[in-house]
């Protein structure tokens, strides 16, 4: 017992942290497409941070719950309701069996995450339950959700400590243009370096050709030095392909494993979520930065998490349990010499 789909809404799929190990056989890794909204979403209801969750995309889902549990809506804002009242977002919710949460168009962002407690009950697949919907591998049937559909949860709870203390302050950018920080390469040098100062220098548009597996860009045309084509390499999340059109491509959370276009930049693991929850219509300006800035970027998104899981989620410190009086033995006077100087010391024994 869990949920039922009521409505799917545009495109809503199970993930977690992807699947990873299996690029070699052309099984890209999947996963959240905003990996810090649905990490936090996980660590309010208490799970572990890349637990089964719920990804929804501009129009999100009708759910009837069967069954008692805490919820977590985060992400993009799709006005949240249960029982067709206000749903606060950013925080944990105990939802009873029989309501109903209804996710509406995205205000701001573009993604929303829904965590339950526990966990979501689908098979996993070469080690995740993350739905590839371009392999068609995981999460339920390697499809996105469908009317009528049931998805069971794994551990459901109805009780969490601090629960009052459960949500956060994490708001989507506000505006409509957005920087996304990268480093130059692989193949930066088979760009021009007016083509270099393009990319680097001018806005580009998200078009309509956006989804999990990448999302393509309008704007000036990057020069190149020949043209886009290499012989095929391997591929990374962020990685910015420039085909011989010269406009640039960004490859996503469902990318190929590998590709034949000169990659100009890669988008630094931090910025991620910030073209995940971009929409068709938003700006985008890139930004250069070095390798150890990327690092630093990521250490201190991560810090955030940390800092977020720690607050709620720690086990409390346990005092020390005391001795009972039968358990102590007689006490023993000890006269200890050191360099010259005398100290006295007493030790108790204490039986177990």
């Amino acid at each position: 017992m869990g949920i039922v789909v009521e409505n799917p809404g545009v495109l809503t799929t199970i993930q977690d942290k992807g699947r990873y190990g299996y690029e070699q056989f052309g099984v890209s890794p999947s996963g959240p497409m905003d990996l810090e909204s649905f990490q936090i979403a996980n660590i309010l209801v208490g799970n572990s941070r890349d637990l089964s969750a719920l990804e929804a995309t501009m129009l999100g889902p009708t759910l009837r719950f069967t069954q008692d549990n805490i919820i977590a809506v985060t992400g993009g804002d799709m006005m949240p309701l249960l029982d067709e009242k206000p749903l606060p977002m950013n925080q944990a919710v105990l939802v009873k069996a029989g309501s109903v949460l209804k996710l509406r168009a995205a205000r701001t962002g573009c993604r929303t995450y829904v965590a339950f407690a526990g966990g979501l009950d689908v098979p996993e697949v070469m080690g995740s339950r993350a739905t590839g919907v371009q392999n068609k591998v995981g999460g339920l049937e390697g499809r996105k959700l469908a009317k009528g559909d049931e998805i069971s949860f794994l551990a459901p709870k109805t009780a969490l400590p601090r629960m009052e203390a459960r949500r956060t302050d994490h708001p989507m950018p506000a505006g409509k243009e957005r920087v996304l920080r990268v480093i130059l390469g692989p193949q930066d040098d088979a760009f021009t370096p007016q083509g270099i100062d393009t990319f680097l220098g001018q806005p580009y548009n998200v078009t309509n050709d956006f989804d999990r597996m990448g999302c393509r860009l309008d704007g000036p045309v990057i020069q190149h030095k020949v043209d886009g084509n290499i012989i095929s390499d391997g591929m990374v999340t962020g990685a910015i392909q420039v085909p011989t059109s010269g406009l640039p491509i960004i490859m996503l959370a469902e990318r190929q494993t590998v590709g034949g276009y000169t990659k100009i930049a890669t988008v630094i693991t931090a910025d991620l979520p910030v073209i995940g929850q971009c929409r068709p219509g938003d700006t985008i300006r890139f930004q250069s930065v070095t390798v150890p800035q990327a690092h630093q970027l990521w250490r201190e998104m991560q810090q955030r998490l940390n800092a977020l899981d720690q607050n709620l989620n720690a086990p409390a410190p346990q005092a020390p349990a005391q001795p009972q009086a039968h358990m102590l033995g007689p006490v023993r006077h000890y006269r200890i010499t050191v360099n010259g100087k005398v100290y006295e010391t007493s030790i108790q024994v204490v039986s177990q």
